[in-house]
Formats: structure tokens, sequence, C-alpha cells
């Protein structure tokens, strides 16, 4: 049967030492973004007001998480395409409408919350301008561009003492928590390998730049649609959705699905900074400076934490897949996404023991970790004076790390080691934590 020997954890108590590990590793950060205004006091809000929140990048994600903040008031929405975007435009037709964050912050005053949903390359500018105008802020995953972003974004959300979200909805699920239950109560043993694989990339990698330049739609605004990211004709190669696989505006298929997969893992397992990453990929003479490749594997090492063994991640992409294990009886291949935990006593397959019989036998875990009310209830919460949601920029921050830090690794095609602050090995390397940003867009 399962060990209850194990004592309860609340999400309090997780969460306060996972911000405690985050702060320790953190650097100064936070300068103004150069086209923010000055931050003004910020509005209390009790627990039986609506929060006033604006949406910036509504036109695909945004909109979806828009809907999941329909119990509280949307009083402006921005995105650099009115047509892309005229779907929630049409559905709230009180917001107020912007193409540019930056003036939608200056003019609207009664905004308590942001939610984001750009494309990648803007998420830390827009999330930074916001948080020094004093809001509130839900960011969509990946939570920066790149690792030094998401270092400056926790210490200025830190700082300016606003409630956070990073757009993982999946760890507020019962399924995570399930995750917890049975790994903390002992089912598995210690665990000290987990293989995840995802069915990304959905959309062209492994290209090169195209040569032409397309005619920019009439509603498009591309030079802020660009942000922080190098100037460059607009090609339809480009958008929706497709951004998501060039360097320079998205983050690859590993920033994509990769906040999601490891946030339920990094909780369960409390793990913090990994000691080493190295990647393979399809890319094998040469790396393409313009997209990411059309599939990958990445090697993760972390240390010991407490009584919890080394642990060693490994992700695959691109139809990629790890070994199936002799535990599953059907003769289906693994599925296109998901999580394979292996201890020392046993397997699971995400938050289901295999095989079957043994699942039976351990009988339902222990809670060893409360519930969440919501992802976004979780942040609701949060804006109007309650506990930390469970991706606040401490906890998104440090799994964005070894997300983005997989990509240096993929990028360099060597073995990094990590300090939690610096690649130690590879001094070159450390160029990748940052980024250039076009004028106007510092942070």
């Amino acid at each position: 049967m399962i060990n209850m020997s194990n004592r309860h954890v609340s999400r309090r108590s997780f969460l306060i030492t996972a911000a405690m590990a985050a702060s320790g590793c953190a650097t100064t950060g936070g300068q103004r973004l150069a086209a923010a205004v000055a931050a003004g006091p910020r509005r209390s809000i009790s627990p039986n007001e609506k929060i006033n929140i604006a949406g910036i990048g509504i036109g695909g994600q945004g909109r979806g998480d828009l809907e999941n903040c329909e119990s509280q008031n949307i009083v402006a929405l921005c995105d650099v395409d009115w047509k892309y975007a005229a779907r929630a435009f049409n559905k709230y037709p009180n917001a107020k409408q912007y193409k540019d964050f930056r003036v939608m912050l200056d003019k609207e005053k009664d905004i308590d919350a942001v939610v984001i949903a750009t494309p990648d390359n803007t998420h830390a500018v827009a999330a930074m301008a916001a948080i020094q105008c004093g809001k509130h802020v839900y960011c969509e995953k990946p939570l920066t561009f790149c690792v030094e972003e998401a270092r400056k974004l926790a210490d200025a959300a830190r700082a300016a003492k606003v409630a956070t979200q990073m757009g993982n909805s999946g760890q507020a699920s019962e399924e995570s928590r399930l995750t917890c239950d049975y790994i903390w109560s002992g089912a598995l043993g210690p665990v000290r390998e987990v293989h995840v694989w995802t069915n990304r990339p959905i959309w062209p990698q492994g290209i090169r730049r195209p040569a032409e330049a397309d005619a920019v739609p009439e509603t498009l605004d591309w030079d802020l649609w660009l942000g922080p990211a190098p100037e460059r004709p607009f090609n339809r190669a480009y958008l929706p959705f497709k951004w998501r696989g060039w360097r320079d505006f998205g983050t690859g298929a590993l920033g994509d699905m990769g906040c999601h997969a490891f946030h339920p893992i990094f909780r369960a397992l409390k793990l913090g900074h990994p000691l080493s990453i190295e990647a393979c990929s399809s890319d094998k003479e040469r790396i393409n400076p313009e997209t990411f490749p059309l599939a990958e594997i990445v090697r993760y090492q972390f240390p010991a934490r407490g009584d919890m063994p080394p642990v060693a991640l490994t992700w695959y992409d691109g139809g990629l897949f790890p070994a199936k294990p002799a535990e599953i009886e059907s003769d289906d291949p693994l599925g296109e996404g998901g999580t394979l935990y292996i201890g020392d006593n046993g397997k699971m397959l995400g938050h289901l023991i295999i095989p079957e019989a043994r699942r039976r036998e351990l009988g339902k875990p222990p809670k060893m970790i409360e519930r969440s009310p919501g992802h976004f209830e979780e942040w609701f919460n949060a804006c109007k004076g309650g506990e930390p949601a469970g991706a606040n920029f401490d906890v998104a921050s440090v799994v964005t790390y070894a997300t983005l830090l997989g990509n240096i690794a993929q990028k360099t095609q060597k073995r990094l080691l990590w300090d939690g602050e610096k690649i130690t090995n590879v001094a070159d390397a450390n160029k990748y934590l940052g980024r250039e940003y076009r004028a106007g867009w510092e942070i």
C-alpha cells in the first residue's frame, strides 16, 4: 500500500518554498521599458469586487484567456492586427480598443490587471511595462523570450508586489495534484528518470528566411508586431501562429510546451535549477539561424533535493519518443504527448500508475497537496490579496529557465553546466541568456 508517512503539503507552503528557491538566484533587474509610463497607486480590490482587466494580444490564445476572465470586468483590449482581433473586439464592445499597449497603459488608469498573449518576443516587454504601472499580470507561456527576462520579471513583480500567473493552466488540474499525491506518498519510490514528449512542432521549422517581402495587410501594424525583435520585411511565412518556429519571434517546440509539461514535474519532484543541459537535433551539420530544428532531444540533469535523488529529465519533440515501457500492456504506440516517471518501485504515465494491476493494488493515493480552485481563479484571488497563484512569476521563472536553457543547448550543440546564474563551462554561450532589443523596446 502507499506510504502515508509524509505529511500533507499545502499550496501555500509549496509556493513559499519554491519562491525562496527562485529568489536565491535572482539578479537585480526590472530596468524601465523606454516607452512605459510611471506607475500610479494601485487600487485595493476586495474579494467581492471585480477586477478591471485589459487584454494584450487578443486574436488567438488571448481571446480564450479573456473568456476565462469573463467573471471580471473586461475594460480594454489591445492588438496590433484589428482584423485578427475582430472576434474579441466584437465580443467585448464596451472595452476600449488599442494597437499599442504602451498607449493603453498610459491612457486607461482604471486597469487593475493585464492578460498578455502576444508572440513570445513581446511577452517580457509588455509584462514589464504593466508591472511598472502597478498592474497585476497574467502572461502566457513561456514567461519570456530569454532567461535574463525571466529573472527581471520575477524581480520586478516581487518588488512591485503585484499578483502574477503564467499561462500553463495544467498546473492547476486535478491530474497534476494526483501526480504529487502518488510521488509524495511513496508509490513509485525514489524517482530518478522522467521522460517528456510532445507532438510539436505543428508549424513549419527547419526552413530558411524567405527572400521576398509580402505586402503588409492593411489592418496589421507590422512595426508594433515586431516589437523588440530585429526589423525585417513582412512575409506571410510568419503569421499567424507560424511565428513559433522562428528564432527571432518564438521559442520553438520546447518553449511552446515545455512550461506546460515541466511545471507538474518540477512541483512533484521539487526541482530547481538543472546542473547540466545537452541537446541533439535534426540540425546535424549546421545550426539553422532562422528556425528551430524539425526534431530534438534535450537532456537535463538535476541534483539531489533533500531525501530525493538526482533526476535525469529527457525531452523529445518532432516525432521522437522514449522507449515504450513494458508496463504498458496495449500494443498502441505512446500518445502524441505525455510524461513518464520512472521510480525504483514503479512507473507512472502522466498521473496513472502502470500497469493497471499495480494501480488497482495501490488504490487511490492520499491527498498530499491542496486542490486548486482553478488556474484563473488562483490569479483572481491573488489580485484580491489572497495567496500567490500556483504559477506566479517566482515559480514560473525557474521553469522558464529550464525550457530556454534547452534551446541554448540546442543552439550551441554542447553540454552546458549551469550554476543557477550562468553557464560555467562554455563562456560564449552566456550571450544567449539575454537578447538585443530594437531601440525603444528595452527593459
